[in-house]
Parts: C-alpha cells; structure tokens; sequence
C-alpha cells in the first residue's frame, strides 16, 4: 500500500518542531537546587554548578525611629538613685544599602536559568513554611 506523502511530511514537521520548541523550553523557569561546598546542584540537572550567580537587592534601607524605655545598670560603687530613663533616635535612611543573601552547605535555593541555560542566578533561599 503506498501511504501519503504529504501526510508523511507533515508528521515529521509536527515531530521536530515540537522536539525543537520543547528543548528551547527546557531551560526557562525557576527550579529549586541545594548550595554544596563546592557549587550549586540544582534538582532538576545532574551536574553541579561550581560558577554561579547570587541576585543582590540594591536599594535605600530605612530605619524606623525608636523609643527605648528602662532603668540603667550602674556599678555598685556609683553613688545615686536609678531613676527611669527614655532615649529615642530619628529615622535614617541608609542610602546604597545592599541585602546579599549569606549562603552555607545544605541550604535550599530558588534559581533562575539566564543566558540561555548557561548561567544560574540564585535568587534566594527557600524555607520551610511550617516553621
């Protein structure tokens, strides 16, 4: 029997396209991974990644002003009464304020795939939500 050949091709089209667009695919998205002493190893590829990035937070950190109340602590020897002290400071803003993640062996990690799956930016540690 002599089957369709453009049937045929069509189906080898539909094949490779979609074998084409699920490796393009394969390397977009986050995945979870786990910080070792000598690199990243991420969950989802078998070899460890010994050059990676860390995502830093830039930005302007702001300190709430405070108010602290109590009695100071004097040595024995001072003379006096303690009396109740109050002592306050102003907001501050701390101006280039970068919150870099400190990473150790062990920990679980978000990461990102960039540059076409040849780099991995660690976006941040992952922690249980049960405490």
């Amino acid at each position: 029997m002599n089957k369709d050949p453009y049937g045929q091709l069509a189906s080898a089209l539909y094949s490779t396209v979609g074998k084409h667009t699920r490796q393009a695919l394969g390397g977009v998205g986050a995945v979870l991974g786990t910080i070792t002493g000598t690199g990243l190893k991420l969950d989802d590829f078998k070899h460890e990644f010994q050059d990676y990035l860390v995502a830093e937070l830039p930005g302007v950190l702001a300190v709430p002003g405070s108010v602290m109340a109590g009695t100071p602590k004097f040595d024995v020897r001072s003379a006096g009464d303690s009396k109740q002290e109050e002592t306050s400071s102003d907001e501050t803003e701390i101006e280039d304020a970068r919150l870099s993640l400190a990473l150790k062996p062990g920990d679980r990690v978000l990461a990102v795939r960039v540059n076409g799956g040849n780099d991995v930016v660690v976006v941040c540690k992952v922690v249980s939500g049960h405490g």
